[in-house]
């Protein structure tokens, strides 16, 4: 479980990354897409190991907080992009 939550975890900064050298707008909106797809994946390993008491509960707290803020970024961006393409 441990290495899914790397994986999926370290895939949102990846493909946030990958975002920057996007060769359309739409391109850039896909990759933010998949980094939103890779934190919800994310929160739910780490759901599943506090489940499972791999992560304390001051682990699971920091760690969720910081992995809903995220969520809560991407979404915002990919909401303003959507809207933008509606009003252009």
């Amino acid at each position: 479980m441990s290495k899914q939550l790397l994986r999926c975890g370290t895939s949102i900064g990846a493909n946030t990354r990958e975002s920057k050298n996007a060769q359309s707008r739409l391109d850039f909106l896909n990759k933010l897409n998949i980094a939103l797809k890779e934190a919800d994946e994310t929160e739910y390993w780490i759901d599943l190991l506090h489940a499972t008491d791999y992560l304390n509960d001051l682990q699971y707290n920091s760690i969720n907080d910081d992995c809903t803020e995220l969520i809560k970024l991407l979404t915002s961006i990919i909401k303003t992009l959507k809207k933008s393409d509606v009003n252009d």
